[in-house]
């Protein structure tokens, strides 16, 4: 498995929103347990590293570097659904980490259904590579940055005696305005889905896919765990999924774990 990842975006993320002496020692407390539980990984007494890592998580911390270390933890357990959820709940965060979709290939490889995913259109692949390009923080911060430069072609515009610069800096800051609202709308449909659950990860040995959500309906195919499947729709404690070559069927709410 790939070196242990450092646990910055969670001391980024709250150095910049609370700044209190308390706030400050919550941090560090956070940071104690994270390099503990990297301490019990590199010892390899991973039970001691779970404990660590889902303390912080139960008061309520989340980073892809922490979800990436508890996958890493439950693959070296042998539990391969949980590595799965845990890499998949780090990818939602980071898309393009190499160490993560690594790892996540490696747990996909070790269970049982093998399951080809439906070929994609050619405008299709390029949204998803243009889409997955950055996380959610960087297309906010490109955001920031078209804003600025908006800002600087306005000013240059009313400052300017030069026609042609004065058309310049308006197509220029027209351009950059189009721009900062196309990585701001990214920005928020990216940090949108990061927080919703619409995928998730089968929990069970073996599960028969049902044609409706009921017991009694018509056998559809069956699934194993560590599968991932898409959440379409739900009624009476039962969950309308899809799987990646775009089988449709219903499964019992508490088979599965979401993302």
């Amino acid at each position: 498995m790939h070196t242990m990842k450092k646990l910055s975006i969670l001391l980024v993320v709250f150095v910049v929103s609370m700044l209190s002496n308390s706030k400050l020692n919550a941090i560090s407390n956070f940071q104690q347990r994270f390099d503990l539980g990297n301490n019990n990984y590199n010892q390899q007494v991973f039970d001691s590293a779970l404990i660590q890592y889902q303390s912080i998580l139960a008061e309520g911390m989340h980073s892809a570097a922490l979800y990436y270390n508890i996958g890493n933890t439950y693959f070296k357990l042998r539990d391969i659904p949980s590595a799965i959820l845990f890499y998949e709940k780090a990818l939602k965060i980071r898309p393009n980490d190499e160490d993560i979709r690594h790892n996540l290939e490696i747990a996909n490889a070790m269970i049982v259904d093998k399951i080809e995913p439906m070929p994609q259109l050619f405008f299709r692949q390029w949204w998803n590579t243009f889409y997955t390009m950055f996380p959610a923080d960087t297309w906010a911060w490109i955001s920031v940055l078209f804003f600025g430069l908006t800002l600087f072609t306005v000013y240059f515009y009313f400052v300017s005696f030069n026609i042609f610069l004065r058309k310049l800096a308006f197509f220029s800051g027209l351009l950059l305005f189009i721009g900062t609202i196309g990585t701001f709308g990214l920005a928020s449909q990216k940090y949108y889905y990061t927080q919703q659950t619409n995928e998730a990860i089968l929990f069970v040995p073996t599960i028969t896919v049902k044609s409706a959500p009921n017991t009694g309906s018509v056998d559809l195919f069956v699934l194993h765990a560590g599968t991932k499947v898409s959440l379409l729709d739900e009624a009476d404690g039962w969950r309308k999924i899809r799987i990646a070559n775009g089988s449709v069927g219903w499964l019992p709410d508490n088979v599965m774990k979401g993302i």
